[in-house]
C-alpha cells in the first residue's frame, strides 16, 4: 500500500472500480441475524462457484458474536492461486450471480451486493491474506478485551467524515496491527490454525 496521502489517493484511483465514494460510516450493534446472512451468501456463491471456492469463510466484524459493526457481512473466497483471483470464471460466475466488482488489486477482487451490504473478498487459499483474517476473526471472538478495544475505536472513527469508505479502514489499521500482535500470540499459546 501507498505511503503519503497522494500516493494512497492515487492506488485507490487504480484499484477502486467506479471510483471513490464519499458515504457516512454507520456502526451498528451486533445483529444475530448477520450470521444467517452470511449463510445465505455462501450458499450462493458455492452454487455459482463450485468447486472453483476453496473456501468461503464469514469474517470482518459482523462474523464475530456481540461486536458491533457496520452492518456489511463480508466473505472470504479462498480459490486456488493469484491467477484464480482474476479467471475470467470466477469474475462472470460473480457477476452473473450478482455481485459487482469493486476493488481490482494484486491477489485481491473484492465484488460487494447491489445494495452494498455484502462484500465478498476473494484471495488464494496459499497467501497470507486468508490466514491473517481468520486469525482476527477467531482470537476477536475469543478476546473479550481486545473485541471491546476494536469496537471502541471503530465507534470513535465513525463519528468523523470520511472522504471514502477505504479512508475509515485505513485508520483502523494502527489497531487492527496492535490485536494482529496478540492474536499472533494468541495464535502460539493455543496451537491455532485456520
Amino acid at each position: 500500500m501507498a505511503t503519503s496521502d497522494d500516493e494512497r489517493a492515487a492506488y485507490l484511483d487504480r484499484i477502486l472500480v467506479g471510483g471513490r465514494e464519499r458515504r457516512p460510516v454507520v456502526i451498528a450493534d451486533a445483529d444475530p441475524a448477520w450470521p444467517a446472512r452470511f449463510e445465505e451468501h455462501r450458499a450462493h456463491i458455492a452454487g455459482a462457484l463450485g468447486p472453483l471456492a476453496l473456501r468461503i469463510e464469514h469474517i470482518g466484524s459482523t462474523s464475530v458474536p456481540g461486536l458491533a459493526a457496520k452492518p456489511i457481512v463480508d466473505v472470504l473466497v479462498a480459490v486456488d492461486d493469484v491467477t484464480s483471483v482474476d479467471a475470467p470464471a470466477v469474475r462472470d460466475r460473480l457477476a452473473r450471480a450478482g455481485y459487482e466488482l469493486r476493488v481490482e488489486e494484486p491477489g485481491h477482487r473484492m465484488f460487494r451486493t447491489a445494495a452494498h451490504d455484502v462484500h465478498l473478498h476473494v484471495w488464494p487459499a496459499v497467501g497470507d491474506d486468508v490466514r491473517r483474517h481468520l486469525l482476527f476473526r477467531d482470537h476477536l471472538r475469543a478476546s473479550a478485551p481486545d473485541r471491546a478495544r476494536y469496537e471502541e475505536v471503530k465507534r470513535g472513527l465513525a463519528t468523523r467524515d470520511w472522504d471514502d469508505m477505504n479512508d475509515y479502514a485505513e485508520a483502523k489499521s494502527p489497531v487492527i496491527a496492535e490485536i494482529n500482535a496478540r492474536a499472533e500470540a494468541w495464535a502460539r499459546d493455543t496451537g491455532w490454525t485456520p
